[in-house]
């Protein structure tokens, strides 16, 4: 294990922020502006292996297995929102992306720096969470080192878990245990050390790309739209509305009585119109189809 974290790329000192508490406030929006700009860049270099880690979640989570992200800090955050966000855009369950964050709940809302020190802690949230080989785990450290996400992705590869590590700093990469290393290169932060800039929006792209694809590749999106979506609120009742009127063609007042016989649900709904039957019968097609829209109406569209 790499212990000197001076040699990290991400605890470097950024030569073009050097004097940044001496510049104006227009010049240190044009700094930071400058280093975000090389993040998508970045990312960019890792696409391969990001599509690799998306196939391994797709076909992990086709077998009844689940998507767990670990991280600490901000990389913990990360992942409980990107996990939080699954449900209302894509209608799965909350247990089928779910995050865990050293120091649970509260650290959400407060730093516990402290939590992210101790391996074991990573190993005990995921036998609470019951992760089994059936899985995908994860880690999340722009570092790389942070021993509570390395404790938790070496019990995952105990139980042969599919294991993905995303971290910012290449100097760790040797030392992760994953089978796959998602390593966008950012350079040092603005702020030397504040990884919650360049390398938490680099981690954030990433974290979005790899929830997103695996859930078009599993029927969630039709063309670019979220037709499983979860309409919990009135923005979102309006989208299935609009969405609806797009794909069928029907006129506002016969696609809110389409959808309110389809029970709200949108994917339903698109078949009951398309293949001229009831939300039961609906329900099943879409089952056969292996829940794709793309596979249940295309013959018939």
């Amino acid at each position: 294990m790499l212990t000197d974290r001076s040699q990290l790329t991400t605890e470097q000192q950024n030569a073009n922020s050097e004097q940044i508490d001496r510049m104006t406030t227009e010049q240190m929006v044009a700094v930071i502006n400058a280093e975000d700009a090389c993040v998508a860049a970045a990312v960019a270099q890792e696409q391969i292996k990001v599509a690799a880690a998306v196939d391994m979640i797709v076909a992990r989570l086709r077998q009844k297995g689940h998507l767990f992200y670990v991280g600490a800090g901000t990389s913990g955050r990360l992942g409980v929102l990107d996990a939080s966000e699954c449900p209302p855009t894509f209608g799965v369950k909350p247990s089928l992306v779910q995050g865990i964050i050293a120091g649970g709940r509260r650290a959400l809302v407060r730093s516990i720096e402290g939590a992210e020190d101790r391996p074991l802690d990573g190993v005990t949230e995921l036998k609470k969470s019951k992760v089994s080989a059936a899985d995908v785990v994860v880690g999340i450290a722009a570092c790389g080192l942070t021993p509570f996400v390395h404790g938790a992705l070496s019990y995952a590869q105990e139980l042969k878990a599919g294991t993905i590590f995303v971290t910012c700093a290449p100097e760790a990469v040797q030392h992760i245990p994953a089978e796959i290393i998602i390593n966008p290169v950012v350079g040092p932060e603005v702020i030397t050390g504040s990884t919650r800039m360049k390398a938490g929006t680099a981690t954030k792209l990433v974290l979005n790309t790899l929830t997103t694809a695996t859930m078009i590749k599993l029927g969630k999106v039709y063309g670019n739209l979220m037709v499983d979506l979860n309409a919990t609120n009135d923005k979102l009742k309006d989208r299935s509305l609009r969405i609806l009127i797009k794909l069928t063609g029907l006129d506002r007042d016969a696609a809110e009585a389409l959808l309110t016989r389809a029970d709200g649900r949108l994917k339903s709904a698109i078949v009951m119109h398309y293949r001229k039957t009831d939300l039961k019968t609906a329900q099943k097609i879409l089952k056969q189809s292996q829940d794709s829209l793309r596979n249940a109406i295309e013959d018939v569209q």
